[in-house]
Parts: structure tokens; sequence; C-alpha cells
């Protein structure tokens, strides 16, 4: 009977610990999807504004449509691989996918402001500013959104991998996730260098 007893005692112990590490791996799992969630919102807030953008430089840069097609471009396929990211956002290549479009767009916004230095009046222009401004802003928050998920990632990778939460999270089929890594060539992460 003390032996049934000490036996019940100890597989509720476990049942409980396992009950509670489940509900853990649960827990950051759903963080590492809210801060995903974060840049998504993010990124369609960035992806809003460039063809506002697009829209106002058209008027000055006649001559630069090849630049404006390649923003539009890029921001479409942005807003594909984010889609495709959204799905599956522990799908390695759909976040890879999506890194390497979002460093395309990066290129071509950056391209796009290097030519608007060369007019004047389109720097001067107050709808121009403006958007300039927003985006830098959206690109901060896109910034700290995306540090915010790989620190939530990595958390939750570390609870997978770590013993005895490991089993758990074999039993329940978690998957690791994926972090979001810069994709741009050292030549790309230069900052582009305007002079006056």
């Amino acid at each position: 009977m003390t032996a049934f007893l000490v036996l019940s005692g100890v597989m509720l112990l476990v049942l409980f610990w396992a009950v509670g590490a489940y509900n853990r791996l649960v827990s950051l799992r759903n963080q590492s999807s809210n801060a995903f969630s974060q840049i998504d919102v993010q990124l369609k807030r960035r992806y809003d504004l460039i063809p506002n953008l697009v829209e106002t430089t058209k008027a000055y840069m006649k001559h630069e449509s090849q630049t404006l097609e390649a923003v539009i471009l890029a921001r479409n396929q942005a807003v594909a691989a984010n889609a495709q990211a959204v799905a599956d956002p522990a799908s390695a290549i759909a976040m890879q996918q999506m890194a390497s479009a979002e460093g395309a767009l990066g290129t071509s916004l950056g391209k796009l402001f290097a030519l608007s230095e060369a007019y004047p009046d389109l720097k001067a222009n107050e709808n121009m500013m403006q958007l300039t401004e927003e985006l830098t802003s959206t690109e901060n928050r896109i910034a700290f959104s995306r540090q915010a998920f790989n620190d939530a990632v990595m958390h939750f990778n570390t609870a997978l991998e770590q013993f005895p939460g490991s089993l758990v999270a074999t039993m329940g089929a978690f998957k690791r996730g994926e972090l979001l890594q810069a994709t741009e060539s050292p030549v790309e992460r230069k900052v582009v260098k305007v002079a006056f």
C-alpha cells in the first residue's frame, strides 16, 4: 500500500511536471508568434507607404522610371514573401525568402533615396519629407520588432533543446523557430554616402 502511494505520488509529480513543461513551450511559441505578428504589422505599414512614395517621386523623377519600377517590383515581391512567412513562421525557407525580399526592397529604396538627392525640388517637397520621415520611423519599428522576435524565438528554441523539456517538446511535436537574419552582403550594408 505504501509503495502504491509513493508510486502514485511520483507519477503525479511527473504528470504535473510534463503539463507545466508543455504549457511553458506553448506559451513561448505563442510569444514568438506574437512577436512575428508585430513585425508583420510594421511591414504592412511600410508596404502601404511605398506606393505613396513612388507617386510623389514620379512627378520629379520622370527619367528614373526604371528605379521606380524596381521599387514597386521589390515591394510586391516582399508582400508575397511576407504572406508566405505569415502562413508558416516556422518554415526556414519562408523566413529566408522573406528576409531576402526585404533586403531587396531595402536596397531598391536606398537607391531611390540616393537618386532623390539629385532633385532639390523633390527633397523640399513637403509630402516627400513626411513620407521619408514615416518610412524612417517604420524602419526603426521593424528593426525593434525583429529584435524582439529573435529574442522570443531564442527563448523558445532554448526551452525546446534543454533537458528535460526536450522530452516534452519531442512528444508534443514542437518545431524549432527560425530567426530572422540579415541577407544583405557587406557591400549592401554600407551606408549610402551622399555628397553635396
